[in-house]
């Protein structure tokens, strides 16, 4: 299939050939035909397959194909997780949007709010936005939902895990004039999405896309066991030195934890890029933005990175504390190997850490091996945990019989209750 299949507007297919998309992912090939048609949209696909464009050209297509000479107010509404998702978002949209005259603005913490309600002022025709931020502006009655015709809820399982749901839920309902809403994520796994979803969405295509194997991007998993924290700062020296580490993404738990390992770098002469939540804005993007351009090749970062975070050529992902749970370990090394291109995921494991590991083996189906450096071999056992038995494994129990002394009195005397049971039975027979 070819985008030209689509029917998208020339300016639309010129801009997807100006982006360099060849031909449609498995995503983009399930999902535009039917959010063209107007269709509400339940799309699970993993991570790096394409979800950006599969909603942002049927939004564009949309403003083309039903014009509207005043501005009053955003007509598309596009909610994310994060501010570096957003900007991503709102620079794709930008890029296909390149041979149009459409407006795209940005609605996320850290920037002014006089330069974003100069944005609802002039008029906007796509507003990107973090809905904690969109939230403020509804409750101060600067953001108008009644305009918006389109609303697209992307990486929803994540809104779910960083408890916006419920602020997304009062964002749905500000729109409830809107035609159509699209709602994407990584995976459709869960309850509480499931619940979410059917209170937003009216009667939509469910798409749950598993990419070919010419799109998926084998990663390489290896761990290194760490006999202490001494010793995992030593690993990660070790690794960061590689030459074919070329561009690192060093993934911590906490800020106290990055606040320490940045303390560690520091003292070895290794320079990187810092991000996570709660900073300045404009910190967060100069980070960012750093890394991107190669100015730093190690970005350290919390979670606030591990979803949407596309950055060119990342070479490695290192997990230096591993995750809780094997969805965010997923969409951490996802950030590596994109758009074709090769990369290795790294797991700097301690004792604590090591069952993790075959969770998120079951969880991939895919192997995690073990790499050890010579030089820096653990002097520590990897722990060794016993398997549960399981009930059947178990040997059947001799049932045991109870010996009570009244039985044994009641030995040969009559029971009265059996022989009224019985004459009783016989005169039934009888009649």
């Amino acid at each position: 299939m070819q985008f030209e299949e689509f029917e998208l507007d020339d300016s639309l297919l010129a801009a997807v050939a100006d982006a360099g998309f060849s031909k449609p992912t498995t995503v983009q090939s399930e999902a535009i035909p039917e959010a063209l048609m107007g269709r509400d949209i339940m799309a699970g696909a993993p991570t790096g397959t394409g979800k950006s464009a599969a909603f942002i050209l049927p939004c564009l297509q949309h403003l083309i194909d039903f014009p509207k000479r005043k501005r009053d107010g955003a007509r598309i509404l596009i909610l994310t997780p994060t501010r570096e998702l957003a900007i991503q978002i709102g620079d794709q949209t930008r890029q296909l949007s390149s041979h149009c005259s459409f407006s795209v603005e940005y609605v996320i913490g850290g920037v002014g709010y006089e330069q974003q309600e100069q944005a609802f002022a002039d008029g906007v025709d796509i507003i990107v936005a973090t809905p904690g931020r969109l939230m403020e502006y509804i409750r101060n009655k600067a953001f108008v939902g009644s305009t918006v015709e389109i609303l697209v809820i992307d990486e929803a399982d994540r809104m779910l895990d960083m408890g916006f749901i419920d602020d997304v839920g009062k964002i749905s309902d500000a729109t409830s004039r809107r035609g159509q809403t699209m709602l994407f994520s990584a995976t459709l796994e869960g309850l509480g999405l499931e619940k979410f979803a059917a209170s937003v969405l009216n009667d939509p295509v469910r798409i749950n896309s598993q990419a070919p194997r010419s799109e998926k991007r084998k990663i390489p998993q290896y761990f290194f066991y760490a006999d202490n924290l001494e010793h995992k700062n030593k690993l990660l020296e070790h690794i960061l030195r590689l030459e074919q580490v070329s561009k690192a993404l060093v993934f911590v738990k906490t800020r106290e934890q990055m606040a320490k390992l940045r303390s560690f770098l520091d003292s070895v002469g290794i320079s990187a890029a810092y991000l996570q939540g709660e900073m300045e804005q404009e910190k967060r993007i100069n980070a960012f933005e750093s890394f991107s351009r190669g100015d730093n090749s190690i970005l350290v970062a919390t979670d606030v990175a591990s979803r949407g975070l596309d950055v060119p050529d990342i070479t490695h992902v290192i997990n230096y504390d591993m995750p809780y749970s094997a969805d965010v370990y997923v969409h951490r090394i996802g950030r590596t190997a994109r758009a074709g291109k090769k990369g290795v995921a790294v797991n700097l494991v301690e004792a604590h850490d090591y069952l993790q590991l075959a969770k998120f083996e079951r969880y991939t189906g895919e192997k995690i091996e073990r790499r050890v450096i010579d030089e820096l071999r653990p002097v520590t056992r990897i722990p060794q945990f016993k398997r549960k038995k399981k009930k059947e494994d178990k040997p059947a129990e001799r049932k045991r019989v109870k010996n009570r002394q009244r039985d044994s009195l009641n030995k040969g005397r009559p029971d009265f209750r059996a022989k009224k049971a019985r004459k009783e039975n016989s005169s039934q027979q009888e009649n």
